[in-house]
């Protein structure tokens, strides 16, 4: 190795130090508490989720669920609670991005105003962390995407899929109606997703959300809920 090479590589080594103790590890903590508490209640509602793997997850809790609407009801004031404490963070840190609390934790803050009725006001934010690399340009689309859908408007990655129970009138029998909203220019959608660094095609990312990828209109959508009598 020569001594530019060595040069280089004390550099680097000096730069990746730099970024790991220059970390606000407070911050750090408190995001990972609040991940957990989002996604933990959200893998207890989970269909494909264990009754054994319930019952840890109600004894971390602390509470034990008579029924899943119990369980959604305390998603929703978990919610509440994150999305308020977020609003402080923000205020004080801006985006809490890589180079403030590492990687994954930099997500969290995307993931509470996820599932939050904020997502509009922070989504400025959301985007510039984005450009600058400082959060995964991927969670920035699907942010977008969810913007588009609440809108009523075609989203652009296909990243939001939706589940609502309906009753056949053939059969008279409730079941559960899963689709992909609706896409604009869903030909071409792979290729979008693939420039923007998504993994999977739409049909693969359908099928990690249970549901078997369709296209639809809001047109198609529409028919479909007055025949099976759903207010839309």
């Amino acid at each position: 190795m020569n001594l530019k090479q060595v040069l280089l590589s004390v550099l680097l080594f000096c730069n990746l130090s730099y970024s790991q103790t220059n970390l606000n590890i407070e911050l750090k903590t408190e995001l990972e508490s609040i991940y957990k508490s989002d996604q933990i209640i959200r893998e207890y509602v989970n269909a494909n989720t264990s009754d054994s793997r319930k019952s840890e997850i109600e004894n971390t809790l602390g509470y034990k669920f008579e029924n899943l609407n119990e369980a959604y009801i305390r998603m929703k004031e978990i919610d509440s609670i994150n999305i308020k404490r977020i609003d402080v963070l923000i205020q004080k840190y801006g985006y809490a991005g890589k180079s403030l609390v590492g990687e994954p934790t930099n997500e969290t803050m995307w993931y509470v105003i996820q599932h939050s009725n904020k997502i509009k006001k922070y989504y400025p934010i959301i985007e510039k962390a984005g450009m600058v690399n400082e959060l995964p340009k991927t969670l920035v689309v699907k942010m977008y995407d969810r913007i588009l859908i609440n809108e009523g408007k075609e989203q652009i990655y296909g990243t939001q899929g939706r589940f609502i129970l309906i009753k056949n009138r053939k059969t008279g029998v409730d079941e559960m109606f899963k689709y992909i909203q609706p896409i604009k220019n869903p030909k071409s959608v792979n290729a979008r997703r693939k420039k923007i660094g998504f993994k999977t095609t739409v049909e693969e990312n359908a099928l990690e959300m249970g549901i078997i990828y369709k296209r639809y209109t809001y047109k198609d959508l529409q028919k479909t809920f007055i025949e099976n009598d759903i207010i839309n």
